[in-house]
């Protein structure tokens, strides 16, 4: 007999199996997931998830794909959050620190509570790469904020009103189009693959079993 838990999902109870992640629970309960899903693999941050356990006052975070349920866990879903997005052309902007300041002010109103890096799901240190933003070292807020998968569940919880995630976004586009290293190599297989280059190695794998896919990634010979 599998060990089953109680659970409150959306404020309504069920008992579910205790190895299921929230995910997984949700859809043993009967819900049919439309949105908040995702990759499933905690990759794409779809599935923000705040939750309480019973007798404990602290609100926690995660993703729900990836946090097995627990008993007396008190579970609500966050599939979209409001991030503050602002529009630019990454042709006209540069990596100056004022760009920072005319997009996104409101990171200098940071009260260093590290609220948001408590919240991550991904365990990055957010605080710390929003201080790079503002100091407009780009190149190490890109490094430290390069795992984040843009769930928003930091921004939630910043007295601020901070979107880091989009402030962590737009550091590493300006460090990709100005201050990384150019990759050539990656210039020429893109060019390679729009002359046909690899059309005859493409059909062959297109006509492959996933098996084979797998064994052939897995398999694969991984550049130095």
């Amino acid at each position: 007999m599998e060990a089953m838990v109680n659970v409150f999902l959306f404020g309504k109870q069920y008992r579910v199996p205790e190895e299921l992640t929230i995910m997984r629970a949700m859809e043993y309960a009967g819900y049919k997931l439309v949105r908040g899903c995702g990759c499933r693999n905690g990759f794409c941050g779809a599935c923000a998830t705040i939750y309480r356990i019973k007798g404990d006052r602290e609100l926690k975070v995660c993703l729900a794909c990836q946090t097995k349920v627990e008993e007396g866990m008190y579970v609500a879903t966050l599939p979209f959050f409001p991030l503050v997005k602002e529009v630019y052309n990454i042709e006209e902007v540069k990596p100056t620190e004022q760009v920072m300041m005319q997009l996104y002010p409101e990171i200098y109103a940071c009260v260093g509570c590290n609220a948001c890096t408590k919240a991550c799901t991904q365990g990055l240190n957010v605080m710390q790469y929003i201080a790079y933003a503002q100091r407009g070292e780009y190149e190490k807020c890109a490094e430290e904020s390069f795992d984040c998968v843009m769930c928003g569940v930091c921004s939630s919880r910043c007295p601020a009103g901070i979107s880091h995630p989009q402030v962590a976004m737009l550091a590493r586009r300006l460090n990709g189009k100005y201050l990384a290293p150019k990759t050539e190599h990656l210039e020429d297989r893109v060019r390679e693959i729009k002359d046909g280059t690899f059309n005859e190695l493409i059909e062959a794998l297109m006509q492959k079993s996933v098996e084979e896919m797998k064994e052939l990634y897995n398999t694969r010979e991984i550049e130095k």
